[in-house]
């Protein structure tokens, strides 16, 4: 058996349509008193809802959540993996499309923060503490099962793994990838990532999902790379995880520069995984690609000194330095760039 990813890929479902059996006359419906185990499940789905988003790539389809009211999305790294150039289309509940930024990935633990590309404020969802998530509690999935939006599918976390992964018996099925799952005061215990599948094909009903402890790390380590959006909705923006440079460069040769570019802080072009510091994408025609920086390289140091947090990178830069000296691993191998400003 084995655990498999639920981001939605080119799958087509069989509908079979319910026979009609005639009308019926209307029955006003009397006032109903739910109970409180349905008030709670209503209430939960009223108030996260809204902060639940469709994530889209050329090839796949998942769903996030809204963290912060600029518009950061959190989902899982496999939803984004394929989205050319870190570009994804941003759905919300009531079906506007967004433009959306991949900034930082952490592919251990399948985690990728996305930023919404527009100035409007929307409404989010908090993480919830590491002692608020129990075994037997109740839980809550929200997302895009097979495209359907807004899907919520209910159970309880039925375990806790040594590492701190989450297995519940709430219905996941492709497109739920990203999505949350939520304890009764609506807040984020998990991000929903996998079901377990004997063949490849059918669904169990055991579900996976990375903590919100985790989650919450993660977007420690990515501090740097989420400051608050101040994008209008025409703009285009190079996220701040790009940690770009505007110069020309060479493997240990300083090349002067050639261009001007009217960008408010130096930038490289790459978007960085935090806790390893490789590569996880290159941006075409930034000075990334003309060093030839490629996909899984290393960053090791600056200026010679180890580099154990992107933000040394971002608080050289922003020093506005006139030469740095960047070493970069590569297979078996070091190539130190001299870059010159």
């Amino acid at each position: 058996m084995k655990a498999r990813a639920i981001a939605l890929g080119a799958i087509s479902a069989l509908l079979v349509s319910i026979p009609s059996f005639g009308k019926v006359a209307a029955v006003s419906a009397a006032p109903r008193d739910f109970d409180p185990e349905e008030k709670i499940t209503m209430e939960v789905y009223r108030s996260a809802n809204p902060a639940v988003v469709t994530i889209k790539t050329t090839t796949s389809t998942g769903s996030g959540s809204i963290i912060t009211p600029e518009g950061l999305v959190i989902t899982n790294e496999h939803v984004i993996r394929d989205a050319k150039n870190g570009n994804v289309r941003v759905i919300n509940t009531e079906g506007k499309t967004y433009n959306g930024q991949v900034l930082t990935v952490d592919r251990k633990n399948d985690l990728a923060l996305v930023r919404i590309l527009s100035s409007d404020r929307f409404p989010t969802l908090a993480f919830a503490d590491r002692e608020d998530i129990l075994v037997g509690q109740k839980v809550f999935a929200i997302g895009s099962p097979f495209g359907l939006s807004g899907t919520l599918t209910t159970g309880i976390l039925s375990r806790i793994a040594k590492d701190g992964e989450l297995q519940t018996d709430a219905r996941l099925n492709p497109g739920n990838s990203g999505g949350p799952l939520l304890n009764s005061s609506g807040e984020i215990i998990g991000v929903n990532k996998a079901i377990l599948s004997p063949d490849g094909r059918s669904n169990t009903g055991i579900g996976f999902a990375i903590s919100s402890t985790i989650a919450k790390e993660f977007m420690t380590r990515s501090a740097t790379f989420i400051q608050p959006n101040t994008t209008s909705k025409a703009a285009t923006i190079l996220p701040s995880s790009q940690i770009t440079i505007a110069s020309s460069v060479s493997p240990q040769l300083a090349v002067p520069s050639t261009t001007t570019q009217s960008v408010d802080r130096p930038q490289l072009g790459v978007i960085l995984n935090p806790a390893s510091l490789t590569v996880y994408e290159v941006r075409p025609n930034s000075l990334a690609s003309r060093m030839g920086l490629q996909r899984g390289d290393r960053l090791v140091s600056l200026n010679g000194k180890p580099i154990s947090d992107p933000k040394q990178i971002v608080d050289y830069l922003a020093q506005r330095p006139s030469v740095a000296l960047l070493s970069v691993a590569r297979n078996a191998g070091i190539t130190t760039y001299q870059i010159k400003f």
